[in-house]
């Protein structure tokens, strides 16, 4: 007899980021839908690249395994923060953001990180992929946050900077230099 469990490919009918009412002394500053929703795609990202960074560190195996193993561990450090960071940032705008794993999984952008051991070389650009999906998630929504809410956007920015450095340096692992003239 097999146990399999199939990967629900919905969100949940009541996923996504909502608002929240004020109470009390809370004021300021309040979300659109268009600015949850942007932030949600962000925060979805950043928790599922938390996860795969966990999957790849756990499975990757070959040459120069210590050095990607730890590295990893540094991304997932940080993909880990920066979604609290969005997460916070919502509540602070008024909304409940949605970090379920059946929201995550349905709503990522992020392709599905294959399963078992995986050499470090292919690690490599499966990592890079997945950094650099997560900053054209950012980028793309970019604009949008900026004009509803600079700070958020700056927040963002922060993010991006860090991602972008982490894809350069990871990616660098598999390149080789470029001809002289």
């Amino acid at each position: 007899m097999t146990n399999t469990i199939e990967r629900q490919t919905e969100a949940p009918a009541d996923g996504g980021a909502r608002p929240t009412r004020r109470q009390n002394a809370e004021r300021g500053f309040k979300a659109s839908k268009q600015l949850t929703d942007n932030l949600q795609k962000v925060l979805v990202d950043l928790v599922e690249l938390h996860l795969q960074g966990k999957q790849a560190h756990w499975n990757v195996v070959g040459k120069n395994f210590r050095d990607l193993h730890l590295q990893l561990d540094e991304i997932i450090d940080d993909a880990r923060e920066f979604s609290d960071v969005v997460a916070e940032r919502l509540r602070a705008l008024h909304a409940a953001p949605d970090g379920r794993s059946d929201t995550v999984a349905a709503t990522t952008t992020l392709p599905e990180y294959p399963n078992g051991e995986i050499d470090t070389a292919e690690t490599v650009d499966l990592i890079t992929a997945r950094l650099e999906a997560v900053v054209g998630t950012m980028r793309e929504v970019h604009d949008e946050v900026d004009d509803a809410d600079p700070t958020s956007a700056d927040i963002l920015h922060g993010i991006i900077e860090k991602l972008e450095q982490y894809a350069w340096m990871v990616s660098a692992e598999n390149r080789t230099p470029a001809k002289k003239r």
